[in-house]
């Protein structure tokens, strides 16, 4: 039943599956080229993210050290932190003014400790951010933390946002002062500090270091998505022009079907009586035979295709009614001239339609031709089966067959009318169907003359 429909198909098969399946390996390999440039990029980015980190650490770390031996006019000594945790400790000063005595050494120390780390890095180019902070002072002989929270005691303008470890630091306050605690005990107070920095523009400055690097890396896959583009554009433009060989393929040997069995007839009447009218049209079928075969063999778009005259539309339903005899063909010409149309263009479009209503179920087939202001209109109308509305939208589809109760009394692979709708399309036409089940079909064209 779609026997012709089925080896069609088939025979595309291997060369869909096979672009399918380069298409997809191709994906996939881009893919995996894709992660593994982008998880080199990563790894690279970090490896000199961190070698940068680690050239500044050991300078930031000496300064921050020694912090106390730079100079200043607010220079914080061992004794003054001792009286003030003493101090605190004993209750003698509140929270707040413990806590503002840190603010205000913070505030007045940044712009001094700002500009020293600036001027550290100022050649490389780094813009750093340092914090200092004590994370606890603990009375020692009570083990009492003086600190509910963090209280920073130098800081840069420029502010962390992600802070790595610089160094952690913990010791001891001397014990001797003015002020002892009220039990008698030693005034010993255990610090931990915590040093924090960051570099601001350590994005920029991988990105300046590894230009070269990355730019390398994205050319490369530049050129592999561009391969893999033209690669895929050439798998598409080779399966399309084996979907226009099989395509003429199909057409010529649609074609071959009408000239081939009209001969067959006129070579039959020939042998029981001799009759000068099947002359002409054996001698039609072979041109049309000939033109089919140059199709095959030349490049039909370098060729001025000859215009159909007007008594070819007569001999085109002559040649019908010779080849389907029991068949009532009606032929109303209201052209008078001679139109710019290709003949055998004009002639397959004829004898297919007229087949089609031949091969469901028409006993009389009438052909009506009109020479409109712009355009000439052509309607075939059959007595034949009909068809029903949900089958019209597809019966211009290759290889499409109506689904009926019929369809094993009708042969053919479903292209008749898909080569007429190719044609239409040609010369920038419609084509408009009406049909009823029961009632026949009538094709209803238009072509312009301007295209």
């Amino acid at each position: 039943m779609y026997i012709g429909k089925k080896c069609k198909v088939l025979s595309l098969l291997p060369m869909i599956l096979k672009s399918k399946t380069l298409f997809i390996l191709f994906t996939v390999l881009f893919l995996i080229l894709l992660g593994i440039q982008a998880y080199f990029m990563y790894k690279t980015y970090q490896v000199t993210a961190r070698e940068i980190y680690r050239t500044i650490q050991s300078p930031l770390r000496d300064y921050t050290d020694e912090l106390e031996d730079n100079g200043g006019a607010n220079k914080i000594d061992d004794d003054s932190l001792q009286y003030l945790f003493i101090r605190y400790n004993n209750k003698e000063i509140n929270k707040k003014d413990f806590l503002r005595f840190f603010e205000e050494n913070r505030k007045q120390t940044m712009e001094l400790f700002s500009n020293h780390v600036d001027n550290m890095f100022k050649k490389e180019g780094y813009r750093v951010a340092v914090k200092i902070e004590y994370l606890s002072i603990s009375f020692v002989p009570e083990n009492i933390n003086l600190l509910d929270k963090p209280i920073v005691l130098y800081e840069t303008r420029n502010k962390i946002i992600s802070p790595e470890i610089l160094s952690r630091g913990k010791w001891e306050t001397s014990s001797a002062s003015k002020i002892t605690h009220k039990s008698g005990k030693d005034d010993v107070f255990l610090v931990k500090s915590k040093t924090s920095f960051e570099i601001l523009n350590i994005k920029s400055i991988v990105f300046k270091e590894q230009a070269l690097l990355f730019l390398s890396c994205i050319a490369i896959l530049s050129c592999v998505l561009m391969l893999y583009i033209f690669t895929i554009k050439n798998l598409a433009a080779q399966q399309k022009q084996v979907e226009i060989l099989h395509t003429v393929v199909d057409n010529i040997s649609h074609e071959f079907k009408t000239p081939i069995a009209t001969l067959k007839i006129a070579a039959r009447t020939l042998k029981k009586d001799l009759n000068a009218e099947n002359l002409p049209i054996i001698d039609r079928q072979i041109n049309r035979l000939e033109n089919l075969m140059h199709q095959l063999h030349t490049d039909d778009t370098k060729n001025e295709p000859a215009e159909i005259a007007t008594e070819d539309w007569q001999l085109f339903v002559q040649d019908l009614a010779f080849t389907y005899q029991e068949i009532e063909f009606v032929l109303e010409n209201q052209i008078s001239r001679q139109l710019p149309f290709d003949k055998n263009l004009m002639e397959t479009m004829i004898k297919n339609l007229c087949e089609n209503s031949i091969k469901y179920g028409s006993s009389s087939v009438k052909l009506t031709l009109a020479d409109l202001k712009k355009g000439i209109e052509i309607k075939i109308s059959d007595n034949g089966w009909g068809m029903e509305k949900k089958e019209l939208k597809n019966i211009f589809e290759k290889f499409y067959r109506i689904q009926s109760d019929n369809i094993h009394n009708t042969k053919g692979l479903g292209l008749g009318l898909y080569f007429v709708q190719k044609i239409i399309k040609k010369y920038q036409g419609r084509i408009d169907v009406a049909s009823k089940r029961g009632e026949g079909t009538t094709f209803t064209i238009y072509l312009p003359y301007e295209n």
